[in-house]
């Protein structure tokens, strides 16, 4: 049986501009301020960097200094810590989240949707393949900004016990101030097709590129109702997520049940 409470630790901050271990040391004062235990700690998309397309110049191999320091931070509070960071293999990059337990091991989910608009399709590598993960018994579905448009990708499956694939749709972003009404609004409508639990991090400030953000990192239970908005301000949040209550909604109100079927069909890529 899951356990019923999931205690998650939302970090929304803003970021130095191509500054890996000045963000590092800045985030990981940031973890001990939580303060208290929990049990996943989520960071923004691109956290060590900010979002950029210069990928050639601050891009880190696989069991470098990020991914050494998501080691020890998860090491040290006995959470996981997820977020997402710039990474090379051979003449690849990827825009990758990684999901680091307490115990070092680890798993990774490459951005399917690269932002095209800004030609993030043109620098890294898309991935093809869904990370869920279990956290307590709990199933957890980790992806990364521009995902959030794409419904069919985040889709929540049933299976042939008729449960559900997932509990938690987790979304790590540098989301723009400038598209804020499309962050909010399909965050909570991912809730709600889903059945799920919605969490959206994202960053503040201004970015190298003159981007800005104002963060409104989100919890939204599975009736699109906010549990927490983080509005504009620097700022750490706690919050513990009952399963119980999604369990009996679940129960009660079985839309997965009526959910159309389907396959994903492999990619068409430019």
């Amino acid at each position: 049986m899951p356990k019923d409470l999931l205690t998650v630790s939302l970090i929304q901050t803003s970021l130095y501009w191509h500054e890996v271990e000045a963000n590092l040391a800045m985030l990981e004062e940031k973890i001990w301020q939580i303060g208290q235990p929990t049990d996943l700690i989520i960071l923004p998309e691109m956290f060590s960097t900010g979002f950029t397309q210069a990928a050639e110049n601050v891009a880190e191999p696989m069991n470098s200094r990020t991914f050494r320091w998501m080691r020890q931070q998860a090491a040290q509070t006995q959470a996981v810590v997820t977020g997402s960071y710039i990474v090379r293999e051979g003449q690849q990059y990827y825009n990758r989240l990684l999901w680091m337990k307490p115990d070092g091991t680890f798993s990774h989910y490459d951005k399917r949707h690269l932002f095209r608009m800004v030609g993030e399709h043109n620098v890294f590598s898309s991935g093809n393949t869904q990370l869920i993960e279990e956290l307590n018994g709990w199933k957890v579905c980790p992806l990364i900004c521009y995902d959030l448009r794409f419904p069919v990708w985040s889709r929540n499956q049933v299976k042939a016990d008729e449960t559900l694939l997932y509990d938690l749709l987790i979304y790590v972003a540098n989301w723009p101030v400038a598209r804020l009404q499309a962050w909010e609004t399909l965050l909570k409508a991912r809730a709600i097709e889903n059945s799920c639990y919605t969490i959206g991090v994202n960053r503040i400030g201004e970015d190298g590129n003159l981007v800005a953000y104002s963060g409104n990192s989100l919890v939204s239970n599975c009736k699109g109702n906010v549990l927490a908005d983080l509005s504009n301000q620097e700022q750490i949040l706690t919050i513990q997520l009952s399963h119980q209550d999604l369990a009996e909604y679940r129960q009660k109100f079985p839309v997965h049940l009526d959910a159309d079927s389907f396959r994903l069909n492999p990619p068409k890529r430019d």
